[in-house]
């Protein structure tokens, strides 16, 4: 209940201009001058970090506010558009949520440990994105603390040609060719202040030093819009099953999302005629009881493919959906991009190559 009132004051105040923030503005100077202290330092020492090089030429997906904007989804698509192109890209990933890079002393790790991610990892472990990004890219995917100790390890290991960072825009350490800032098209960057009084990571003139910038749902000049794409359904229990959304049995049905943004996910569901009994859970919710998604009737449950990945893994779960195959489903998505966007990271790519 605490945290739930927390989260509310909290959207609150960063996505308006209230006392609250303004309160907190003298919090913000602060976070900021220490933010840039660190810029300078890696700026400055740059050369004389033992892992402060690429390995391979290494792109740069991230965003300068707190919380989703669509970084993985666009992670996962640079993956499969590199792959056909003829390239070996590799992931290199934090595991935000997971044990390996959240409570490393808890299990006897420490920041030059980096873990191999399969489809068949489990989520509490790796986080949840590193699992989904293993699960649709059929590439390399690194966990670690340290990304350029992993981005060293992809290439020469895996034999990576294109390194590719879910996140770690703000990661100076690690050394990258192309920045790519993502930023939720209609949230924007909110009330435009920094942490605590907004939600911005860096001061919002940072986007003018990135490649590119990529906006979920709209976009403005100079930005490349990326649309999320609704695909079928697919079975929890049985990823061979799928069906399209217009093919279930009633039209009341359970929504459950433990991401960040969730409502474009509920209003697509409502756009197909369907009523909803909504379930919303934190993001990167760990769904560690049955009772997470299971409720005392028959009704369909759909949830996002983030949170399949917990729920179909999580001990005592697989038995039970087995015998409720048609019951629980999730929900995958995927983007589409201007050719616009292609055409002008492809340059910048090239060139990199050819430096």
């Amino acid at each position: 209940m605490f945290k739930s009132f927390l989260n509310i004051l909290i959207e609150r105040t960063w996505y308006s201009k209230n006392l609250i923030c303004f309160l907190l503005l003298p919090l913000s100077w602060i976070y900021i001058f220490f933010f840039r202290l660190g810029s300078i330092y890696y700026n400055i020492f740059k050369t004389n970090i033992i892992y402060r090089k690429t390995y391979a030429p290494t792109i740069v997906v991230g965003n300068i506010v707190v919380g989703g904007t669509g970084k993985t989804p666009l992670v996962i698509w640079l993956a499969r558009y590199y792959k056909k192109k003829g390239y070996s890209p590799g992931i290199i990933t934090r595991g935000y949520k997971g044990l390996y890079s959240e409570h490393p002393r808890h299990i006897g790790l420490d920041c030059i440990n980096t873990f191999l991610i399969t489809p068949d990892t489990d989520p509490e472990l790796a986080g949840d994105e590193a699992v989904l990004i293993a699960n649709n890219t059929n590439c390399p995917v690194l966990v670690a603390i340290n990304r350029q100790v992993a981005a060293k390890r992809i290439v020469e290991e895996y034999r990576c040609n294109l390194v590719i960072s879910d996140d770690g825009l703000q990661h100076h350490s690690l050394a990258r060719n192309i920045e790519i800032a993502v930023i939720d098209g209609q949230r924007r960057l909110g009330n435009g202040y920094c942490i605590p009084a907004g939600p911005l990571r860096e001061p919002k003139n940072r986007l003018d030093s990135v490649d590119l910038v990529v906006s979920k749902y709209s976009a403005k000049e100079c930005e490349y819009k990326m649309d999320y794409i609704y695909n079928e359904l697919v079975s929890l229990s049985n990823p061979k099953d799928k069906m399209p959304i217009t093919n279930l049995e009633t039209k009341k049905i359970h929504a459950v999302a433990g991401i960040a943004n969730p409502h474009h996910f509920f209003s697509f569901l409502r756009s197909q005629s369907y009523e909803l009994l909504i379930h919303k859970y934190p993001d990167h919710y760990k769904f560690n009881h049955a009772r997470d998604i299971e409720f005392n009737d028959d009704l369909p449950v759909i949830m996002t493919e983030k949170d399949a990945v917990k729920c179909k893994r999580h001990l005592g779960f697989g038995r039970q959906l087995e015998h409720v195959s048609k019951k629980y489903w999730y929900l995958p998505i995927s983007v589409k991009l201007p050719e616009s966007f292609s055409s002008n990271l492809n340059q910048l790519l090239e060139k990199n190559y050819n430096e």
